[in-house]
């Protein structure tokens, strides 16, 4: 099948037939289009340029480098803005509670636009946290032939001799706080963590959604750990859209890539490379969006075959440029691959499967370098992004469980009913060794929209409590976020969960080993304090906000809002 005949299956209704479809082409002829334009397959270039945020404000350059190369390989494209919210920015703000928010405005963005103008294929250029998620999720939607164009990582900031990303300001709020940092050294560090364009170094967040895209098979390879200071990035940005066109002259939709067996690589490189617990939920939301059956169960499957091997911030050394240079997402790839861990038969937007595209990588890594390991000399046996259940999570709740000295916690419960007051007490010093902190009412329906609690964890860790003091919530990590920390706990406080119901000094249970997270009272006295309980009056009653508590699925379904 070629472009032309594409074209007119997917287009011809309302552009390219007969003239009562004059008025149609007229908008077209407005912007500079010319008889033969029609004929070419129209590919959407979904930018989220923006100037709010180090994550994208580098990548204008690639979206012009894709449309160049769309139009140099035949193809016509049409430019259209997706939103994005800075989650360092917002972070420890009521801003932070529209992150998760942005993710369904940039997926319903991509959607309505590519439908709306009946596109031939879209190629999504993203680099904050929820660019990523949000970009899948209208790609699998609009199911056209599509491309991820990740925006690429930042580059380290540098003070004393330490490498420095946005998480270590926040580290250093609670370091100063404690008495073990000068103001002097806050402000150098504040100052030189963000060295330019890109998104979070270590594998955070944005990191891991790259990866685990890359290895999903819908970015190219080795496009998810560039720097996006770097004119590779450019290059793999114009490559990106080359691979594009040929995906439309083969129809290779998004939905015949993303199967169980490729989200399962996907999810099998995630916890190889140490990735952040955000990756649960929004797995779970792209999942949904291609019609794949995928449980928060299965993440847990996939965790206790897969070791971590790759020693990568948060918990381990290195960031993402590191990880780059030793080999990055196709080396991992390979040696998973090679240990009978990852499926190589699943089809790729390259046109080739997994196997194919790896065939010239080596099955162990460079004995030169100590980011990724061998198979055999792992970091961790297991994956760390573990599924808790017990009475405080029936329906589960994420932790990641690497990097502690001991996986157990049994303290008593200090109970906060939302994130300010909990960090004013951690800087404070009223929380000790030994605590479990418990931050509610800040899911899905009650934050509403989940917000992070990166502010409190890096003020934990900052205060040398990181090991020590127990921390769940119904609400969501940062992917930079480390320690004895369980999050999405399901059901949230909002709907009911037993969550809502820890009193002050209740003792709770943290096991990682065991899986369980447990609220350590009885059942009749746990049924006592049901009685009578009634959801809290909404927090918003206007506006997106309302719409996303009132639409809002389960964090274990990944707060999709058509769940219906």
């Amino acid at each position: 099948m070629d472009i032309k005949t594409i074209k007119i299956n997917r287009r011809s209704a309302n552009i390219t037939e007969g003239k009562s479809r004059a008025p149609n082409r007229s908008m077209y002829y407005g912007m500079g289009y010319v008889e033969s334009d029609f004929s070419k397959p129209m590919i959407g270039v979904a930018n989220g340029h923006s100037t709010i945020t180090p994550c994208n404000s580098g990548l204008q350059k690639l979206a012009d480098a894709a449309v160049d190369a769309i139009e140099a390989a035949g193809g016509n494209a049409q430019i259209f803005g997706t939103p994005t919210i800075s989650d360092g920015m917002a972070m420890g703000t009521e801003g932070m509670k529209y992150s998760l928010v942005s993710r369904e405005v940039i997926s319903d963005c991509i959607e309505t636009c590519v439908q709306g103008q009946w596109m031939d294929g879209v190629l999504v250029v993203g680099g904050c946290d929820k660019n990523m998620p949000g970009g899948m999720m209208g790609m699998l939607r609009a199911n056209v032939p599509a491309i991820y164009v990740y925006g690429g990582t930042i580059l380290p900031g540098h003070y004393k001799g330490q490498d420095l990303n946005i998480v270590s300001v926040f580290e250093a709020v609670g370091q100063n706080a404690a008495g073990n940092m000068s103001d002097e050294d806050l402000k150098q560090i504040e100052q030189r963590a963000i060295p330019g364009t890109g998104s979070c170094g270590g594998m955070y967040t944005a990191n891991t959604m790259s990866s685990a895209f890359e290895a999903l098979g819908l970015s190219l390879p080795y496009s998810s750990t560039m720097a996006n200071p770097h004119d590779e990035k450019l290059n793999s940005a114009q490559e990106s859209a080359k691979v594009l066109i040929e995906a439309v002259k083969k129809d290779l939709k998004p939905r015949d890539i993303v199967t169980k067996a490729s989200l399962e690589n996907a999810v099998a490189v995630i916890m190889a490379t140490g990735g952040s617990t955000n990756a649960v939920l929004h797995f779970l939301a792209i999942a949904h969006a291609a019609g794949v059956e995928w449980s928060i169960d299965d993440f847990e499957r996939v965790r206790r075959k897969v070791p971590v091997i790759c020693d990568l911030k948060p918990s381990g050394k290195y960031l993402a440029v590191d990880l780059h240079r030793a080999g990055g997402i196709p080396q991992v790839m390979k040696t998973l691959l090679a240990a009978g861990l990852l499926d190589g038969s699943c089809m790729t937007i390259t046109g080739k499967t997994v196997a194919e595209n790896l065939k010239d990588i080596p099955d162990a890594p460079r004995a030169d370098q100590d980011v990724i390991r061998p198979i055999s000399n792992p970091m961790y046996d297991e994956g760390h992004l573990a599924i808790l259940k017990g009475n405080l999570s029936p329906e589960g709740a994420v932790a990641k469980i690497t990097g502690l000295k001991n996986p157990v916690i049994t303290g008593p419960a200090r109970v906060f009913d939302d994130e300010q007051s909990a960090l004013e007490a951690i800087l404070a010093g009223k929380i000790v060794a030994g605590d479990v902190m418990v931050l509610r009412y800040l899911g899905p329906k009650g934050g509403p929209g989940m917000p992070e609690m990166l502010a409190p964890t890096g003020a934990l860790i900052g205060a040398g409590l990181g090991e020590s003091v127990g921390l769940i919530t119904d609400g969501r990590f940062s992917g930079g976020t480390w320690g004895m920390v369980v999050g999405h706990v399901a059901p949230e406080a909002a709907a009911g969960g037993n969550i809502a119901f820890v009193n002050e000094g209740d003792s709770i249970t943290i096991d990682a080993r065991q899986l369980l997270l447990q609220l350590n009272v009885d059942d009749a006295t746990l049924a006592k304090r049901k009685e009578g309980w009634t959801a809290p009056a909404p927090r918003y009653t206007r506006g997106v906000q309302a719409k996303f508590a009132f639409n809002a699925s389960s964090a274990s379904k990944g707060a999709v809002l058509d769940d219906y």
